[in-house]
């Protein structure tokens, strides 16, 4: 290997960048110009703006789980219609690691941009049919066959979408600020979840019970298709990432990165699987699950728990950017622990509090979980870019992340509606919850700490196989 190539194979890619633009500039010299690149400020704002409204599409299933039970999974059991509905939204987490393979060979073949757009362009079809589709009581047993379907549809789409924004992003974004600018991907998409979970609560408000269960849960999947082709529109003005036009450069782009990924960095995508336990158990459980089952089922003479969510959300919203600042100065671990240790400690009792306290009980669990979840989920997008070198990094993330979400968070909504059956306490999901931030703590404790311009060597890997 010659000298330079060890120097850059052990400095890391993006320590590199300057000098591999510069060559490549002078290599397309007599050939056509490649378009300019877009400010930063575009970049960024196309992937996490592109990111929220297509979160927005996925998620409002979740909030109108009541009233796609009662339209496509009718009983007299409303745990039942429920469970019907909960499964429908797992269904997603099942083709998201199918889309994690699809959308990572193709984000780290033929370009970041170029997967974000197609993954953003299918979301908008199965959306929108989604509002068109007929009732069990208008199609019988094939209306819940076709929603299942094109919610798979949805997952698949998913499943390349928030791993490729976050690799967009990091790899514009400058090193010193990576935490920062990448916690912004998971805090536009529970933006796009507070928009779907607002539409909800509003029309709800607006409409009254008997309309929203007859056509007004519609509404919020055609407009889901709209938002969707501005999401496409906004995506067309990105630029690809430096750091990916360097690999094309140099002729390093993997023949296929998905099985680079398995075979070079198994162990890495294994630890990811079980540090990101909570952005999917954690999430779909506290922001998700809960709020629904407590006000449709356990607790319905509580006012405004849709309204409570949405707050919730934009809270969320709010400090994960202030709490992946705050990883670029601490580092990404200490949080990490700190968080998953505070979940391990309080999730019981703030369940308790929750059930038992009223209003104000439900606003102080509510608001308690919220800043727990958003020390943990600030720093979480970087520390996951940072364990995979450049050439393999879509794939290997998509493969790790999404075989995650699938076991861990499309379940939970459906596991602690199984567990509540025949019970008037929500102790049982509490308990499992408890244990799975334990085991998440446990993967805090065992990463490794590493500093954002070293995203890209692998030890004891050669640097020629990992740039």
């Amino acid at each position: 290997m010659p000298e330079d190539e060890q120097r850059m194979g052990s400095r890391g890619l993006e320590a590199s960048l300057p000098w591999l633009l510069t060559r490549a500039a002078a290599r397309r010299r007599g050939s056509a110009p490649r378009r300019g690149r877009a400010p930063l400020r575009t970049n960024m704002l196309g992937g996490v703006a592109g990111n929220a409204l297509e979160w927005y599409d996925f998620a409002i299933l979740g909030f109108l789980a009541p009233q796609i039970g009662r339209n496509f999974f009718p009983s007299d059991d409303p745990l039942v219609s429920l469970l019907g509905a909960f499964g429908v939204f797992a269904a997603a987490f099942l083709a998201r690691p199918a889309g994690g393979l699809l959308f990572g060979y193709i984000g780290d073949r033929r370009g970041r941009k170029t997967s974000l757009q197609l993954s953003v362009a299918l979301m908008a079809v199965p959306t929108f049919l989604v509002g068109l589709l007929p009732t069990y009581r208008d199609a019988g047993v094939l209306a819940p066959l076709l929603l299942v379907l094109l919610r798979m549809a949805q997952g698949l789409s998913v499943g390349g979408e928030l791993v490729g924004s976050i690799a967009f992003v990091a790899e514009n974004a400058p090193e010193e600020r990576r935490g920062y600018y990448c916690s912004w991907t998971f805090a536009s998409e529970y933006g796009g979840m507070m928009l779907g979970s607002l539409l909800t609560a509003g029309l709800s408000l607006g409409l009254g019970a008997q309309a929203m269960d007859s056509w007004g849960w519609r509404v919020p999947f055609l407009a889901g298709a709209l938002i969707a082709v501005v999401a496409f529109w906004m995506r067309k003005s990105l630029s690809e990432t430096p750091v990916f036009l360097a690999l094309e450069d140099r002729k390093r782009l993997g023949r296929n990165p998905v099985a680079e990924a398995v075979q070079l960095v198994p162990e890495r995508i294994l630890h990811l699987f079980f540090l990101v336990i909570l952005v999917g158990a954690g999430f779909y459980t506290l922001f998700v699950w809960w709020p629904t089952y407590l006000g449709s089922v356990l607790r319905p003479d509580v006012p405004g728990v849709a309204g409570l969510n949405a707050f919730s959300l934009l809270l969320l919203m709010v400090f994960i950017p202030f709490t992946g600042s705050l990883s670029d100065r601490l580092g990404r671990k200490p949080l990490l622990v700190w968080s998953c240790a505070g979940m391990t400690v309080f999730t019981l009792p703030l369940f308790q509090l929750a059930q038992q306290g009223g209003v104000a009980g439900l606003f102080v669990s509510q608001t308690a979980f919220t800043a727990l979840m958003a020390l943990y989920l600030g720093p979480v997008p970087a520390a996951l870019v940072e364990m995979f070198p450049p050439r393999m990094r879509y794939s290997a993330m998509g493969i790790g992340y999404n075989l995650s979400l699938c076991v861990f968070g499309g379940a939970a909504p459906v596991a602690a509606t199984w567990l509540m059956q025949g019970r008037e306490t929500a102790f049982a999901p509490a308990l499992v919850l408890t244990v799975l931030s334990g085991i998440n703590l446990l993967a805090a404790l065992t990463m490794r700490e590493r500093s954002p311009g070293a995203a890209d060597g692998v030890p004891g890997k050669r640097s020629r196989d990992l740039a």
